[in-house]
């Protein structure tokens, strides 16, 4: 008991007397104060005492697929810091391969009283995915928001860049660039967002019903050697032009091209997407299509604050205008 009076009044930086009272439900302790401890409590994985187990902690859990991905740890970066500026503390829960689920992080939350949960990733397009926790979630009127991952069935607000947007800016830079061989290589099939950039590119470039709706079309796991993989069948088969899903997978795409000896942008012209951190620092520098991170991440907190304090916000999905961002990676074809 003398331990975990100690570690909480130290994380919410009050006494130990401070924690005493307010476990016990004493008066004499500011709203905020009593707030910071139970906050404190939670994060420190103790329990709280019977009669405050109902009360929801100022705490929110921001779900990401991986953290290798520059995207993700920028936008946790908006959301941590925009949650903390609004009194909450966020809890990050960072999926691994063979490490936590997205159903068990759901479950610790759940256990810690959180106030609500920001979700980003995309993997949830398969109808016979399963979204249980996220029911759960619904039936306990947890406030949820999505980025980047909408999902009509679970009715959740969702902030997203506009894919079909990006498609098109990158699909007409890569064309007036001469490529008439244009391919993409995207993320796996229970990716949304890469569902979403292959209609754009089916409507953009007119494959509908069109062999090439396949042939030039590559999927992978979003690691740059899945990607170097699927971009050297695009290369094999003449695709001069690619368009990548993300920025890994883009410089997956370049290392393909190099080690078929073909050169980057003489040869192959690459489009990524993100615009993820360092990208100017590549060789050579990434053509990349940017997302408004720190709008999205502003809207997903607003979003969600909202909700938490009691107000009804839209479930339609709002949708956020990409940008181009033209580097060293494209070129017009040679000759052109």
């Amino acid at each position: 008991m003398t331990r975990r009076l100690t570690e909480v009044a130290k994380k919410a930086r009050v006494s130990e007397a401070t924690v005493s009272r307010v476990l016990n439900g004493r008066e004499g302790v500011s709203d905020a104060t009593r707030t910071a401890v139970l906050t404190a409590l939670d994060v420190l994985g103790y329990e709280r005492p019977t009669k405050l187990r109902g009360e929801r902690a100022r705490l929110v859990g921001l779900v990401l697929p991986e953290l290798q991905n520059p995207i993700f740890p920028a936008l946790a970066e908006v959301v941590t810091g925009s949650l903390a500026q609004r009194g909450f503390t966020p809890a990050l829960c960072a999926r691994t391969i063979g490490g936590v689920s997205e159903m068990d992080y759901v479950e610790m939350l759940l256990d810690h009283q959180v106030s609500g949960v920001i979700f980003a990733g995309g993997l949830y397009a398969l109808a016979d995915a399963k979204h249980d926790h996220y029911r759960r979630l619904t039936d306990r009127g947890l406030p949820v928001v999505l980025v980047n991952a909408g999902v009509d069935e679970l009715g959740f607000p969702t902030v997203s860049t506009d894919d079909a947007v990006a498609v098109e800016q990158a699909y007409g830079h890569l064309r007036s660039l001469g490529h008439e061989r244009v391919g993409l290589v995207l993320g796996p099939e229970d990716h949304v967002p890469s569902r979403r950039k292959l209609a754009a590119m089916v409507a953009a470039a007119g494959w509908a019903g069109q062999p090439e709706e396949t042939e030039n079309v590559a999927r992978s796991s979003f690691s740059m050697e899945g990607a170097r993989v699927a971009a050297s069948k695009l290369i094999d088969r003449g695709v001069t032009g690619i368009v990548c899903a993300s920025d890994v997978l883009a410089l997956g795409t370049i290392r393909a091209a190099r080690r078929m000896g073909r050169r980057v942008p003489e040869d192959v012209s690459v489009v990524g997407f993100d615009d993820s951190a360092f990208m100017t620092c590549t060789d050579p520098p990434l053509t990349t299509v940017r997302q408004p991170i720190e709008t999205m991440g502003q809207a997903a907190v607003d979003l969600l604050v909202t909700q938490i304090e009691g107000v009804g916000v839209t479930t339609d999905e709002l949708l956020f205008e990409p940008e181009l961002v033209v580097r060293g990676s494209t070129a017009p074809v040679p000759g052109r």
